[in-house]
């Protein structure tokens, strides 16, 4: 019981893999998917920093490090299957909430439960912390799959992940998007390549819808 609890419960993470069902190359766990993010908001966040954005640097690291860890849960859900319909990703989401909210309820010290509630609650919002944690997460979808399309990996999912994603970052109105955008987005698809996917091509119809 206690903090314990929850401290032993992160193992978990390491054990859920993402985009499962599908051949890949690499497996990437929750647990890595997770430290991901966080590296990608802190440089994200010091990109808005330098464009004059005030940064509440333990709010991001909070919802960036935690924001995973629901799927203890109920698993990693495929993107395409969980942003299917708005009914359903608010159905997994009530779903997620709720047993995290159980979990704090049952092992939580009283004294912590308001904290963890705060630490371990969904935090992509409308906040500058919570846009980044947008990026961040899609920003981790986009290397996962330009990895496997890079090593010729024919699955459609991750042709549409990688679409879909950029899509949805280039949506986001935020300085480090056009960044990313401008000057990240660039390097990678002009790394050279044995690819039988033309990369590039798909990068310019996302960018372009």
């Amino acid at each position: 019981m206690g903090i314990h609890t929850y401290f032993r419960s992160l193992n978990e993470l390491e054990r859920i893999y993402r985009c499962p069902g599908k051949f890949k190359f690499e497996e990437h766990s929750v647990a890595a998917h997770s430290w991901k993010v966080v590296q990608y908001a802190k440089t994200l966040a010091d990109i808005e920093e330098r464009h004059g954005a005030q940064i509440d640097w333990k709010k991001l690291y909070e919802i960036t490090s935690s924001h995973d860890y629901g799927e203890i849960f109920i698993g990693d859900i495929k993107t395409p299957v969980k942003h299917s319909s708005v009914e359903l990703r608010n159905l997994i989401l009530q779903v997620e909430e709720g047993m995290v909210h159980h979990f704090i309820e049952e092992h939580i010290p009283e004294e912590f439960k308001s904290i963890f509630r705060n630490q371990l609650r969904e935090g992509k919002d409308d906040s500058v912390e919570g846009l980044i944690l947008e990026v961040a997460d899609k920003l981790d979808q986009v290397y996962e799959a330009f990895a496997e399309m890079q090593r010729g990996n024919t699955e459609k999912e991750f042709v549409k992940m990688y679409r879909d994603a950029l899509v949805k970052i280039k949506n986001i109105p935020l300085k480090c998007v056009d960044y990313f955008l401008a000057e990240i987005l660039t390097d990678m698809v002009n790394e050279e390549t044995l690819s039988p996917i033309d990369i590039k091509r798909i990068t310019q119809e996302a960018l372009a819808s």
